[in-house]
């Protein structure tokens, strides 16, 4: 009852159907004001949760910055043109547990385990399950299909700064993860997402183009990404 998704994009829905713990970044800039939020300590419920989620973390964000080289070969771009800003990066590693309807009862008419959004920072590394209550995608077409699903592979979506950032070449992936089905009321999922955005001060310009094709009002991260988090918070 924390968060519905939909909020981000003006839709108001009943909360999402699911469950989170997050923990992120935490070695701050020395500033308490930024520290207090972006850098917050992270709390443990035991040791082998923290140093398994510790080394999971510091592999995303390689992973993660490893992308972001990726792309700006990609656009012909010095290859640290995005990870220029990623020295002291902001990024939150979710554990989401998507309970049975045999827990969360008859989903409410639009309520979904993560209503329809897209996400806010560069890049979105999930390892997840499929199931009848799964993630779908938006297609440029306007229809949702299920994601594509390969258990050797994870599902990487762009996020809202990167689509900012690249002018809409890249566009940010809209997504939902449906409510669990009546076909599967014992459907009982997790998944393992990584958000990883930039540093908290990071400036963000659109590329020019021929790169770029929308020039969106230079940004913040930090406060850009603030005002998402507060549109969907309900609690």
């Amino acid at each position: 009852g924390a968060e519905a998704n939909a909020y981000a994009e003006g839709l108001e829905t009943p909360p999402d159907l699911k469950e989170s713990y997050s923990v992120g970044a935490s070695d701050g800039v020395g500033d308490p004001a930024v520290d207090s939020f972006w850098f917050a300590p992270n709390v443990w419920p035991n040791p082998g949760l923290e140093s398994a989620s510790t080394t999971y973390m510091a592999s995303m964000r390689t992973l993660a910055d490893t992308l972001l080289e990726l792309f700006a070969d990609a656009l012909s771009l010095p290859t640290d043109h995005f990870t220029a800003h990623t020295r002291h990066p902001t990024y939150t590693f979710n554990i989401n547990w998507y309970p049975p309807m045999t827990v969360v009862g008859t989903p409410e008419e639009g309520q979904f385990r993560i209503g329809p959004h897209t996400d806010f920072g560069t890049v979105t590394i999930l390892d997840r399950e499929p199931g009848a209550g799964g993630l779908q995608v938006y297609t440029k077409d306007g229809v949702w299909v299920d994601a594509p699903y390969d258990p050797d592979a994870f599902t990487v979506n762009i996020g809202d700064l990167m689509a900012r950032w690249t002018g809409d070449r890249w566009r940010s992936t809209r997504h939902r993860v449906l409510p669990p089905s009546a076909d599967a009321p014992d459907e009982d999922l997790v998944s393992l997402i990584f958000f990883y955005e930039t540093d908290h001060d990071a400036r963000i310009r659109s590329l020019a183009p021929p790169i770029g094709k929308v020039s969106y009002p230079e940004v913040t991260a930090s406060v850009y990404l603030k005002e998402k988090l507060d549109a969907i918070t309900m609690a």
